[in-house]
């Protein structure tokens, strides 16, 4: 479980950074819902792609060319949220000014 600060997380969120939980791509499987996707090149040049639901517009997973092999889902798109507890924080170099830092967590200035 991560949060990632990076600009790209950032807009595409609305907030300071992406609470995400990583997976292996072959453990995640859609049961229901056709999410819809926008993809962007990342400031890593690397090709981001994320799934929003087609009803409400909330970020639901992302996923890049760099990893295929794992992706993202958004903490607030589960149905229970609670649980999330990061243990790592990517781009804090792009960290906006008013988010305050876990203690808790390790750091990275960029995806690592």
């Amino acid at each position: 479980m991560i949060k990632c600060h990076c600009r790209d997380c950032q807009r595409a969120g609305g907030s300071a950074y992406a609470p995400t939980v990583v997976i292996r791509t072959a453990d995640f499987r859609l049961l229901r819902g056709e999410p819809r996707y926008h993809e962007i090149t990342a400031v890593s040049g690397n090709l981001a792609r994320r799934g929003f639901c087609d009803k409400c517009g909330s970020p639901l997973f992302a996923s890049s060319s760099a990893r295929p092999d794992v992706m993202g889902i958004r903490a607030g798109s589960l149905d229970d949220p609670s649980w999330f507890r990061a243990t790592r924080e990517y781009w804090t170099r792009s960290a906006q000014p008013w988010d305050i830092l876990s203690p808790a967590t390790v750091k990275f200035a960029t995806g690592a």
